[in-house]
């Protein structure tokens, strides 16, 4: 009788694989063959934009559509220019309809194999009944890996303040994704943006606002519930003993001007640091001037300097748009916990001075080798997600030069960034594609300082983006995945809030 059964079983398996070989293929058979075809001059229209771009050797597939009506089938391949090349590997898709999906395993060889070098890009479609070749484009696969998880909120873009929030984890060598905050398991609560501290999994922290809720940090493979009372924006030493954070009241209202939308801003904001060790929060009065709004801190990676935007006190909302934020720093002794007395200024706005950029200054992060400040300007303000001329600029700490990043802004929103831990990658969002939902742009600076052509977040299915309706929003790069998950962040949230002492100044 067992033997019997074996048998059975052994047949039904070699069924089973039969099956799933003449299946697939009949598909390949179905699937028209390129002949007659026709030569165009024009680079193919797709989407995600994959054209002519720079991408690390980690990163998942990255499938597309061919923006083309009645397309009716795909032949993709993807390799050498020549038989000469250094690498041989080619990927090849032959697929009905209009979409590029590639297999995990073939295309994480091929980029194995071809990091330091160019892939060439090219596209046979079936249009119309015609087989029209494009035009090929190219990916150069870079050997400067990027931070393989990327963290984010999702949010509804529209008018309210927030609704069904949700952070998740992805990483991006593949298209795992979990959640480390979900509205359901947290009472539909507002959550700020999971920041890492150093690009370290084992050092994070996130906001959930509203009653009984906290600053939940990820130290060291446990959560705990800090009562930081107001805390918006924030940044670790790199010690990852002392968290700096401004305290803003943010106020949103609506725009009489057709063409804007919603304004935010706040009416105060201060910034202060609290230890983490000792349980104390302190500030200094060049830190918390009541004559000045100071918000977007930041720590220099050597721990020397806090940076962050200050602006004059306007009156508000009638002032706004004269509302012009600068990028400055002070002095920090991370061993003594001592800020300095002096506020030097980088980036001074809407002014006539030499590093004038003649708008505001927002979100400035540091690149983690200490040569590279990414921060985001608008023409006024300190919310640049609803400025649509809202763009990145990158000042060398070593040279005092700012680069317009012509090549990596859009004009649209581009926005809220942070660093790889190589200090070769940066992640930012962007609404370059509608001006309403952002998505998160990936983009490589080389060892010259030169940043490249981004490219866009790839999704497992390429149809996704013209479906969801969520932005993506405050992404950040981390070396590793964090240990915890909703479920965790809930309990967590259960504790009793760690309290903390105040030091006046």
């Amino acid at each position: 009788m067992e033997k019997r059964l074996f048998c059975m079983r052994t047949v039904g398996k070699v069924m089973c694989t039969v099956i799933l070989a003449v299946h697939f293929s009949f598909l390949c058979s179905c699937s028209p063959v390129p002949e007659n075809i026709q030569q165009s001059d024009f680079l193919p229209p797709i989407y995600p934009d994959y054209l002519d771009i720079t991408i690390p050797k980690n990163i998942a597939p990255l499938n597309f559509l061919l923006r083309a009506d009645d397309c009716e089938a795909l032949h993709v391949t993807v390799g050498a220019s020549d038989i000469n090349s250094s690498y041989q590997h080619t990927v090849t898709l032959h697929t009905r309809g209009n979409e590029a999906v590639f297999n995990q395993k073939e295309w994480s060889a091929l980029l194995e194999e071809s990091a330091g070098d160019t892939l060439y890009v090219h596209i046979n479609a079936l249009v119309d009944g015609r087989w029209t070749e494009y035009k090929p484009f190219k990916w150069h696969v870079t050997k400067d890996q990027i931070d393989p998880y990327l963290t984010y909120r999702l949010i509804e873009p529209d008018y309210e303040i927030w609704n069904h929030l949700e952070i998740q984890q992805r990483c991006l060598e593949n298209y795992d994704t979990k959640s480390l905050g979900h509205h359901e398991q947290l009472e539909n609560r507002c959550m700020n943006c999971h920041t890492f501290g150093s690009q370290d999994p084992t050092l994070s922290m996130m906001y959930v606002r509203g009653p009984g809720g906290g600053a939940i940090l990820n130290q060291n493979g446990t959560l705990h519930k800090l009562n930081i009372p107001g805390s918006v924006y924030f940044g670790f030493s790199p010690s990852g003993r002392y968290l700096v954070f401004s305290t803003n009241k943010i106020i949103p209202a609506f725009h009489s001007i057709p063409r804007k939308r919603l304004e935010v801003f706040d009416s105060q904001s201060d910034i202060l640091v609290a230890d983490l060790q000792d349980h104390r929060i302190f500030s200094s009065t060049l830190l918390s001037d009541s004559t000045k709004f100071e918000t977007f801190p930041t720590f220099s990676p050597d721990g020397h300097y806090i940076y962050y935007c200050a602006a004059d006190s306007v009156n508000l909302p009638q002032d706004i748009q004269h509302l012009h934020y600068s990028l400055v720093r002070i002095p920090f002794d991370e061993q003594t916990g001592q800020i300095g007395t002096t506020v030097d200024t980088l980036v001074k706005c809407n002014t006539m001075a030499s590093q004038s950029t003649g708008q505001s200054v927002c979100h400035p992060r540091i690149s983690p080798d200490g040569r590279l400040l990414l921060y985001t300007v608008a023409d006024y303000g300190t919310f640049p997600i609803w400025h649509p001329e809202a763009d990145l600029q990158m000042l060398n700490l070593e040279t005092g030069t700012i680069d317009s990043l012509q090549a990596v802004n859009s004009q649209k929103s581009d926005t809220y960034h942070s660093w790889s831990s190589n200090s070769r990658w940066f992640v930012f969002a962007s609404k370059r594609d509608d001006g309403l939902f952002g998505k998160p742009y990936f983009c490589y600076v080389d060892k010259t300082g030169r940043a490249h052509k981004p490219f866009c977040l790839p999704q497992r299915h390429p149809t996704y983006y013209d479906n969801t309706l969520k932005s993506f929003n405050a992404p950040e790069l981390g070396r590793g995945s964090v240990w915890f998950d909703t479920d965790d962040v809930a309990e967590a949230m259960k504790q009793a809030a760690e309290t903390f002492t105040y030091q006046k100044y």
